[in-house]
């Protein structure tokens, strides 16, 4: 039996899998007693469940009110849940990376060390030091500048305030999405002093712990910096100026959002409404009032998601940037694909498109069977799917309405949405092999 068990759980990935599935079974049975909500009652199975996945797959889709459904114990265990998935997920997704370094020839492992700089080939102490440092440390920061905001301009209490800061600071960071109000950060639209220190922890966990080590090592001499750095930095700044250049375009003067502020409102919520598809899943403006267009477009940047080894979703901003680049060296009849003056080898292209097509299949199968299920618009399921997928938690309003099976569906897109691209590509580098002979040459018509 001891054997079989050792058998079972040899791979990293099934490791980290039932690590995440333990948290959510723990939360689900904390958040089902009486205690976790007000009144007297037991809270139900389903509802519990899905709590607590969303809380420790950090995505932010509720369905029950956060504020008024929880009590003070289970608000601070969907708190705790919270800082599990997020620290657990950077630090799992860095020590993978350590143990598929260690599998790697020679050759590939002192590449790979040039490459990242940011985490060493056996520092496994120093990456969950680090981890924990860096997110305890900037949560904290952004926890006294909100806390001092809601005492001194929204008359609440000190300890109120402190609570509240502390709450979305964590859920912030953690590109969690959790508020402790109906509207989430609606009342908040026009106050920077809200929505900008928010933004800002949701762009910096989001970017993922090996580039937040390597700037604090090398912030100015980027170019010393990995490819990988690069490659993050870059796609992160431009998503962010064109989700906020088409988002802030086209909700302008849409009198259920943007239209009934004045412009500077306008460009702060449009600029927070582009952040948070970076899986954080916080809103200022009602998203179920924006128009189709902005909806396909926090569709594309939820999809996409964030950095890799983060506490974002999606399929990681690196994967996007490298199709792109497999694309361009495509059209142009090249036969390596070459970024940031690196060459990308064919088994890091391999990975990339395994991930991105499995991706869009799974997205596709959840979202014909959640439209057979609730028989609602196709658009508003597609958007409450790749939510839950790309653990975002932005929703137009549809999730508690869904029903249990569609419930259980969005759970599962949840589990799968944060653990399945890392462990996947774990598995697959872990599973690298060389074959001793190859089949003749074919070439099967394309177009």
């Amino acid at each position: 039996m001891r054997t079989r068990r050792l058998r079972l759980f040899r791979h990293p990935a099934q490791v980290v899998v039932a690590g995440f599935g333990l948290a959510v079974a723990v939360g689900t049975l904390l958040l089902m007693l009486p205690v976790a909500r007000t009144g007297t009652d037991w809270t139900d199975p389903v509802t519990a469940l899905f709590t607590s996945t969303s809380a420790v797959c950090v995505t932010g889709l509720v369905v029950v009110d956060t504020g008024t459904y929880w009590s003070t114990f289970g608000e601070v265990v969907i708190l705790a849940l919270i800082q599990v998935g997020g620290l657990g997920t950077m630090t799992l997704a860095s020590l993978l990376g350590l143990a598929i370094s260690r599998r790697l020839g020679l050759r590939a492992r002192v590449t790979a060390a040039a490459e990242t700089k940011a985490v060493g080939l056996g520092d496994v102490r120093g990456v969950v030091l680090g981890v924990a440092r860096t997110s305890l440390v900037i949560e904290a920061a952004v926890a006294v500048v909100l806390g001092l905001r809601f005492w001194a301009a929204y008359d609440v209490s000190p300890g109120r305030a402190a609570y509240l800061g502390v709450f979305h600071s964590v859920s912030a960071f953690n590109n969690a999405g959790f508020a402790l109000w109906s509207d989430s950060l609606v009342r908040f639209a026009t106050d920077p002093w809200i929505c900008l220190p928010i933004a800002a922890s949701v762009i910096v966990g989001g970017i993922g712990f090996p580039v937040i080590l390597e700037l604090r090592k090398r912030l100015r001499t980027p170019r010393a910096w990995s490819m990988h750095t690069k490659m993050t930095l870059w796609a992160t700044g431009v998503l962010l100026v064109l989700g906020t250049v088409l988002i802030t375009a086209n909700e302008w003067r849409n009198p259920a959002t943007l239209g009934q502020l004045d412009t500077p409102g306008r460009l702060l919520a449009g600029f927070f409404q582009a952040v948070m598809p970076r899986t954080a899943g916080f809103n200022s403006v009602d998203t179920g009032a924006m128009y189709e267009g902005s909806l396909l477009v926090t569709v594309v940047l939820m999809f996409i998601g964030g950095g890799s080894a983060g506490t974002a979703g999606g399929i990681k901003v690196t994967t996007f940037v490298l199709l792109f680049f497999v694309i361009w060296a495509e059209v142009r009849g090249e036969r390596d694909v070459q970024a940031f003056e690196r060459r990308i080898g064919e088994r890091v292209v391999r990975q990339a498109l395994t991930v991105a097509l499995l991706s869009v299949g799974l997205v596709m199968a959840a979202t014909v069977v959640l439209v057979e299920i609730t028989r609602m618009s196709t658009h508003l399921v597609l958007f409450e799917v790749v939510s839950a997928f790309a653990t975002v938690g932005l929703s137009t309003g549809i999730t508690a309405d869904v029903g249990t099976a569609g419930h259980l569906v969005l759970v599962l897109l949840m589990f799968v949405g944060r653990l399945g691209p890392i462990t996947l590509v774990s598995a697959l580098a872990l599973r690298e092999r060389q074959r001793l002979y190859h089949h003749p040459e074919g070439r099967p018509l394309i177009g």
